[in-house]
């Protein structure tokens, strides 16, 4: 078998959300082998016990080979994992955001994840309104700016309870960020939502995708709360 050269970033980290759904086929001993050749490759993998019905399973990855993400995918395919729905994206640091200090700027482009005593999940997509009336790119960049740094600072608020993961998929994916969540509790996730809607770079600007919710854990506790 080859072996493609690396396909890597010029900076950050691929990363791909997979949302699964498990079949009568599943093989949990194929999936735990295709999960530790993910992490021996250098791959960060999250898994999540979805709730619902749009999936059972999660794993957010990421990865500095764009080709370790796509063995995962088909191998845990070809573990019995149905992979209904998926985010593709990359770490990014916001054109708003670009004179942070450097530590933390490391951090939005390599992140650790996931982060310790966070383990209730949420993800979704959004993108910026292109309207008629609210149209976020026909903004100066210093108003775009003004918006997005009150919307900061409501996110500050919730330093401690949630960890949030931006990351880029404008010409990647269907919609222009990819937002992940994790926090102490489920209700943390609700309030933080709910409190940085009322900013108005969100009221009048944002537009929102569908979201999942569920619970970070170890691959034996994901299939265990998955599988019968």
């Amino acid at each position: 078998m080859s072996t493609p050269e690396p396909l890597t970033n010029n900076q950050g980290l691929h990363v791909v959300h997979l949302f699964c759904h498990t079949t009568d086929s599943l093989d949990r001993d194929e999936v735990k082998t295709a999960f530790d050749a993910a992490v021996a490759a250098g791959v960060q993998v999250v898994s999540v016990a979805m709730l619902g019905a749009k999936a059972d399973i999660c794993f957010m990855l990421l990865a500095e080979d764009l080709w370790d993400l796509r063995r995962f995918q088909t191998n845990i395919q070809s573990a019995g994992l149905l992979v209904s729905e998926s985010y593709v994206s990359v770490t990014e640091v916001s054109e708003y955001a670009s004179k942070m200090p450097a530590e933390m700027i490391k951090d939005r482009l390599n992140p650790v994840l996931p982060p310790e005593g966070l383990r209730a999940f949420c993800f979704y997509p959004m993108s910026k309104s292109r309207g008629d009336v609210h149209n976020w790119y026909s903004l100066t960049y210093e108003a775009r700016e003004g918006l997005m740094r009150q919307h900061g600072e409501s996110g500050r608020k919730f330093r401690g309870r949630i960890l949030q993961v931006v990351t880029g998929s404008t010409g990647l994916d269907d919609w222009e960020w990819g937002v992940s969540l994790f926090g102490a509790h489920v209700d943390d996730l609700k309030e933080c939502v709910y409190t940085m809607r009322f900013d108005a770079g969100s009221t009048l600007y944002g537009e929102f995708g569908a979201f999942y919710t569920g619970v970070v854990g170890s691959l034996d506790e994901v299939l265990d709360a998955t599988t019968f």
